[in-house]
């Protein structure tokens, strides 16, 4: 059997009762390593499952699968993913190659950032298409997010932007001469992502438009969503770019139109109280 495991959000605790048993009864345990984090280390985990991880970084997973598979069909072996499996990132192949290989699996869910972000009185059936902030540089800047994140808004729904991650990235120059030298890991903060959308809205206006987000636009940023020290910030957009939420992760979510309970919830957090004071710029039913 292969059982795909949801870890949930916060440090080893998380793991459902239904998970943990299925971990330890497991001959081997993968831990996925590059779409997310949680707030404690590979060490903390094999601790309090009892049981020696091994980690399954990109590579492995989109090119070795089948080793992950390996003997799956006589012992069982656990995929432990970050939030829910098929939460913020999609773990189908390995499911369809286990399918062909006439391997039994099991879904064990768990809380992940895609309904987690309730917790900053959202309402999650108002949201629309999730987003992907990637990491802009020199001569890469897209802006296809923003499109999207337009779009969501012009229909009242709000954006939840999961923001980069850059884990066992190699340089252009050691990716060219095949060297295994790997960059220091990254992780987008919500400043990061709030500069980049900001960028895209002067460069709209240079171009004669008027962008549907602008710098007065309510934001919400969260860091470290199911730890201890969660944090929440929401204020115009112009107010995400200094914000300081500590370390990873981040998501920032672009709000639609809100309901007045919503707009309620979002004051609890404000930067500044005095950003809801003015609602010319608040779209509410």
């Amino acid at each position: 059997m292969l059982y795909l495991v949801g870890l949930g959000l916060g440090d080893a605790k998380d793991i459902t009762v239904k998970g943990l048993e299925a971990v330890r009864r497991c001959g081997r345990v993968y831990l996925e390593a590059y779409t997310s984090l949680l707030t404690v280390g590979k060490d903390a985990l094999e601790e309090f499952y009892g049981k020696e991880l091994i980690l399954a970084d990109r590579e492995m997973v989109e090119q070795e699968a089948d080793s992950i598979l390996k003997e799956a069909d006589v012992c069982d072996v656990a995929f432990l993913v970050v939030g829910d499996p098929f939460g913020a990132t999609t773990h189908s192949d390995l499911v369809l190659r286990a399918v062909k290989l006439g391997i039994p699996y099991k879904v064990i869910h768990n809380a992940s950032i895609m309904n987690a972000v309730g917790c900053c009185g959202l309402q999650l059936y108002n949201f629309g298409e999730t987003v992907s902030i990637v990491f802009w540089t020199d001569t890469w800047k897209p802006e296809s997010f923003f499109d999207k994140i337009e779009k969501n808004r012009q229909n009242g729904m709000h954006t939840l932007c999961l923001l980069d991650i850059k884990v066992k990235e190699q340089s252009l120059e050691n990716l060219m001469k095949g060297r295994k030298i790997y960059e220091p890991p990254r992780y987008m903060s919500v400043n990061q992502a709030a500069e980049q959308l900001l960028a895209i809205i002067q460069n709209r206006r240079l171009q004669g438009a008027e962008p549907e987000i602008t710098e007065n636009t309510i934001c919400v940023g969260l860091a470290r969503v199911g730890a201890p020290d969660q944090k929440i910030a929401s204020g115009p957009l112009s107010q995400m770019s200094t914000v300081e939420l500590g370390g990873p992760l981040h998501s920032l979510i672009v709000t639609g139109t809100m309901h007045p309970l919503e707009l309620e919830m979002l004051k609890l957090f404000s930067v500044d109280s005095s950003s809801f004071e003015n609602n010319a710029f608040q779209r509410t039913t």
